[in-house]
Formats: C-alpha cells, structure tokens, sequence
C-alpha cells in the first residue's frame, strides 16, 4: 500500500506503560521481567524499558497532566515457552488471570502489572498464514 497523502508511518516507538507507584513499576519491569533499561526521563517520573522490538515506556500519567488509568488490553510479551516463563513469574509472586489459553496458534497466560496494567506472556506456535 503506498501513502497516498503524504503521511508514511515507519513503526511504533514506544508504548507508554502508565503507572501511579513509578518505583514498584521500575523495579517490576527491570528485576521481576527482566527487560533492559534505557533511560529515565531526567527528573520527570518516566523510564524506558525495552521487550524485543519495542520501548515500553513506563510513567506517572498525573505528572504529565493527565489522569491514571491502567490498560485493560493486553501488551502480548513474546516469550519462548508460555509455561517456563509463567512458572519464573509464579515464583515470583506474579499471579495469573486464569488457565494458560491455547488459541489453536498460540499459547498466552494473563497478568497484571503493579499498576493494574495487563499484561500477556504470548507464543506463537503456528505460523502465520
């Protein structure tokens, strides 16, 4: 598909990740998860995390004039295997929304992030079509 009025997106950046405890975040998605640390926006309550091919930005949203308000859609985290990485997060403490799902093309277990973001241990055993 070509861009027909002159706007061309080249991908995503980053997804922001709001929160409204930013030290239990930081700890979460850098020591819990594991995900490498990028940045910390200088003074301001927002750091950078990288999962793969993208930047989860996680921030205090009030800092920033506008309100919490935690994700109810998952951000699907790939992983190689749904059960070894669940049973890592159990020991941890993480609790799951329920049952691993198998959709027929992948696996996917839900959980929520200190803040109440969810968040989806994802693997894709089929391929794509």
């Amino acid at each position: 598909m070509t861009a027909t009025s002159g706007l061309t997106i080249t991908g995503v950046d980053f997804v922001a990740v709001p929160t409204d405890d930013f030290d239990a975040s930081m700890h979460f998605y850098g020591t819990v998860l594991g995900l490498p640390f990028v940045k910390r926006w200088g003074e301001m309550p927002g750091a950078e995390f990288q999962a793969g091919n993208l930047t989860l930005a996680v921030m205090d949203p009030t800092a920033f004039g506008q309100e919490f308000k935690p994700h109810s859609m998952p951000i699907a985290l790939q992983v190689p295997d749904v059960g070894a990485a669940r049973a890592h997060l159990e020991a941890q403490g993480i609790r799951f929304s329920g049952d691993t799902i198998d959709s027929g093309v992948c696996h996917q277990a839900l959980f929520r992030d200190p803040a109440g973001n969810t968040l989806d241990l994802h693997h894709r055993y089929a391929p794509t079509a």
